[in-house]
């Protein structure tokens, strides 16, 4: 029977924990082969990462006291730029669009193509 992850393509670069969980549920839901979207999907796992870990500093405390009395976090900006980046990146990878693989419950012949493949 076909295995997905098998055949999910690796990542140009090495990535941390949030990056590769993003490339590796795109890959397996978009399948992106062409070398700009993997590219692209790349970025965008990068900018994952580094939202991940401003995410963690932020989360110490939101607002912080200064001399001038309590202001937001100054790396609340970056969070929220790097956030709106992926959210683009994916958009314009087409990836708000339904995925290749079937989503809900499978038809009539979806189950008859997945019978087959499982008798091969």
């Amino acid at each position: 029977m076909f295995d997905p992850a098998s055949t999910t393509p690796q990542p140009p670069r090495k990535l941390g924990e949030h990056g590769l969980s993003l490339w590796q549920s795109i890959q397996s839901e978009y399948r992106i082969d062409d070398a700009a979207g993997r590219e692209m999907l790349a970025q965008a796992c990068e900018a994952a990462d580094r939202v991940a870990r401003l995410a963690e500093k932020i989360n110490a405390g939101e607002i912080i006291q200064t001399e001038n009395g309590p202001k937001p976090h100054p790396g609340l900006k970056d969070e929220l730029a790097g956030r709106a980046f992926i959210v683009r990146v994916l958009r314009q990878l087409g990836l708000n669009l339904e995925p290749v693989r079937s989503v809900g419950r499978p038809t009539a012949w979806r189950k008859q193509q997945e019978a087959r493949d499982a008798e091969e």
